[in-house]
This record gives C-alpha cells, structure tokens and sequence, in this order.
C-alpha cells in the first residue's frame, strides 16, 4: 500500500467516526426533548388534576354545608341580601344628595354672575345723585367757583367709593414705560435726557382692583 492509499484510508476512519459521534449526539439530544415533553406534559396533567379536585372538593363541601344546615345558610344569605340593599339605597341616596349639591351650586354661581356688581353699584348710586344735583345747581347759578368746588367734592366721593371697592387710580406720569401696565400711543421728543423712555403725559388713566390691572394706561412716552 503507498502513502497516499494510506492518508485516504485514514481519512476516511475519521470521517466515518465523526459522523458516528454526531448520530450519537443527535440521539442524545432528540431523547432529552422528549424526555421534558413528557415531563411538562404530566406536569400540566398533574395540575388540571388537582385543580379539578379542589372544584370538586369546594362543591363536596358546599352541598354537606347545605344538606347539614340548610336553615343557617338561607339566614345568612337573606342577611347578606338585606345588607346589599341597604348599602345600595345609601348609595342611591348620597348619588341624589350630591346631584342636588351640584344643581344647587350652579344656580348659585349664575345668581352670583347676575349680581356680581350689585354691591358696586349701589355704593356708586349716591355719587350719581350727587351729580344730579350739580347739574341742577348748575341751571340756577352763575357762582362758576361754586360749582367747581361742588363737583371737584363729587370727583373725590366718587373716588373714595372706588377705593373702598378696591380701584385705585394708576399713577404713570414721570416714570418709566413699563408694557405691563402701559399702552404706549404715540411717542414725542423728550424735554430732557431724563425722561427719554418715560411716560409724558397720560392720555387715559390706568387703574388696579385689588392690585391687579382693571386697565391699562394710554399713554405717550418720550425719545
């Protein structure tokens, strides 16, 4: 035999091992998955088993309850039924108090929109007699200081009643343009370098109620 009859033979030996080697290997392999099929499979029969027999063991147990003391089982569930319908009438009866609740408090609240300034109006109403009365003095009398000093006292009482209500007067000539509560109109040449960016003059005044803006200041800032 030469060398190279010698190599084929041996090669051939190895291959024919190694494809016994994987034979086995697969065989092995195939075995232990059907050895756990097999063992899940009795597991999950195992389980619907027992749960079967504790059904049927709670039932056993129920119809001995029932066959034993029939009468203690119908005074318990009349007793469990008395005790849902009350629970369902309390229920019934808190749904009704808090829909009455709500019906209630809405008409409150459209009441109180409706209303909203009738407390204003009635502390302004006294101004506006006062004013009814300067314009009648004002057909009877020429005395111009008079009746100047008559409605600057009605300016001041009609003032007072605002801030009573919580309006204050927004004070903007001399200070600094601020967008928050300034509307800027126009804008004029500014008399000195300090009042560049200032307010000049207040074309409308602003005002607060109860510190937050009722409305905004128009007016004209310097350049």
């Amino acid at each position: 035999m030469t060398s190279e009859e010698t190599k084929e033979t041996t090669q051939e030996q190895q291959n024919s091992a190694e494809n016994t080697e994987n034979k086995d290997v697969t065989v092995e392999v195939n075995v232990n998955i059907c050895k756990e099929n097999n063992e899940s499979s009795k597991e999950k029969e195992s389980s619907e088993t027992n749960a079967e027999e504790d059904s049927a063991e709670k039932k056993s147990w129920f119809e001995k309850l029932f066959q034993s003391n029939p009468s203690k089982l119908k005074e318990q569930l009349d007793e469990l039924t008395a005790k849902n319908e009350e629970l369902k009438d309390k229920y019934l009866r808190l749904f009704a108090d808090f829909d009455n609740y709500k019906k209630r408090t809405a008409k409150e609240k459209m009441e109180l929109f409706d209303t909203a300034g009738k407390d204003v109006i009635n502390a302004i109403l006294p101004t506006i007699d006062d004013f009814e009365r300067a314009n009648k003095a004002l057909e009877n009398s020429d005395d111009v200081a008079a009746l100047k000093e008559g409605m600057q006292l009605v300016y001041h009482k009609l003032l007072k009643t605002l801030e009573s209500k919580g309006v204050k007067a927004m004070e903007s000539n001399g200070n600094e343009f601020n967008a928050d509560l300034h509307e800027a109109i126009t804008e004029i040449p500014a008399p000195s370098e300090e009042m560049k960016g200032k307010v000049i003059d207040t074309v409308e005044k602003g005002y607060y109620i109860n510190d937050k803006i009722l409305r905004y200041a128009k007016v004209v800032v310097g350049k």
